[in-house]
């Protein structure tokens, strides 16, 4: 379907599809760990490179390519590689651009285990690091060296909620000869298509919207045939952080619903946000669709919509956050997000726990910060679980 003009919502259900001799009409899952050739020649032309055609799963699978295709398309890509999870993706981008020697610069407001990652993995390697705030386009060109070769960031930023801006951001990676490569996890292209603005790579973790459930782990890279296909699925292909099969089926069925989904979602979050805003002052809320927020106009220019997360302080840190936290009913106390059910988690002592007091304060990460994945529910009832929260734990 990729060379018809088909919308966006045809393609997240349409794209990919190669029907198998039985004529199924719900994509094929194939459950299996190899496939079968029709001489020893046709088996080492297949291992050569020679010909076309499936191999072994840990690198090609009828179903897992589904999703990939399908995924591309989505996001405006020539290739689409599953991985079994988002720090999976992740690991096998740094792996695949980045050699001994290397220098990144990345948003100083990450998820937890990719700021561990660069950190206290790939630093072993002799690749190094410089943090900046996303939202300070001349602290990502100060930051540039000669060994630079990566501009990573998310947007908007986990859970800090910033926003950078991406066309900028890719001129100025281009200019210093590295790569942009985006987190899109919280906005998915039904929102935000960053290789349309420049980017080179988009990184995401299936687990959250793609799949929109919680029901599997599953990470993807997409980009250019080049980029993606030449420098990351080498790295699947040796080092197996191989997506299932099962699960590619499961965020192929995530994929048709999600344009649905992410417009409850965002209009979910806007008025739980603009609740709390009101609540508690809107200084204390950090969510891109309210006008105070100072990535405002950026993310009304560079997204369709403002997004299912919001975050926001409570004053009286920790203790505060865990009153209010323990005393809700409805949403999930869960690290995941992007769920049809709402989550709620506190970032400083679960998904950002094992990076230092200074990164966090660095990313927004305060002892008071509660992250709200807005879900599918009533938001009336939402607002209304949050008033009695804030009640019960006396901070109204």
């Amino acid at each position: 379907m990729s060379d018809d003009p088909f919308g966006f919502e045809t393609r997240a259900i349409r794209e990919g599809i190669h029907r198998t001799g039985e004529k199924e009409h719900s994509e094929a899952l194939f459950p299996t760990s190899s496939f079968v050739f029709d001489s020893a020649e046709e088996a080492a032309a297949r291992f050569a490179g020679e010909i076309p055609g499936n191999i072994y799963s840990r690198f090609t699978n009828p179903t897992v390519r589904t999703f990939e295709e399908r995924l591309a398309s989505l996001e405006g890509g020539e290739r689409g590689i599953g991985f079994a999870s988002g720090m999976g993706a992740i690991t096998a981008t740094f792996l695949g651009l980045l050699n001994a020697g290397d220098h990144v610069v990345a948003s100083n407001s990450l998820f937890g285990s990719t700021t561990g990652l660069l950190n206290n993995i790939f630093a072993r390697f002799g690749v190094r690091t410089t943090f900046v705030d996303p939202a300070d386009g001349d602290a990502w060109s100060g930051a540039v060296g000669e060994a630079t070769r990566m501009f990573f960031l998310e947007t908007p930023s986990n859970p800090g909620m910033a926003v950078a801006d991406i066309a900028d951001l890719a001129q100025r990676a281009h200019k210093a000869g590295a790569w942009l490569v985006v987190d899109n996890c919280f906005c998915t292209p039904a929102l935000q298509r960053p290789l349309e603005l420049g980017a080179d790579l988009v990184i995401h973790s299936a687990t959250k919207y793609l799949d929109g459930q919680g029901r599997c782990v599953g990470g993807a890279v997409v980009g250019s045939e080049e980029l993606a296909g030449g420098k990351v699925f080498p790295i699947l292909r040796s080092a197996g952080i191989t997506m299932s099969p099962f699960n590619a089926w499961v965020f192929l069925k995530g994929l048709e619903t999600l344009s649905l989904r992410m417009e409850r979602h965002c209009d979910n979050a806007e008025e739980v946000a603009a609740y709390l805003a009101d609540r508690l002052g809107p200084e204390r809320v950090r969510f891109p669709g309210l006008s105070n927020h100072p990535g405002h106009e950026l993310a009304r220019r560079q997204q369709s919509r403002f997004g299912g997360l919001l975050a926001f302080d409570l004053p009286g840190g920790r203790q505060d956050a865990f009153r209010f936290i323990n005393a809700l009913r409805i949403p999930s106390i869960t690290a995941n997000l992007g769920d049809a059910k709402t989550t709620i988690t506190h970032p400083a002592s679960t998904t950002h726990s094992r990076v230092s007091e200074a990164e966090r304060q660095a990313g927004g990460v305060t002892e008071g910060l509660v992250r709200i994945s807005a879900g599918l529910e009533n938001a009336e009832d939402l607002k209304a679980d949050l008033e009695q929260a804030l009640v019960a734990a006396g901070l109204v």
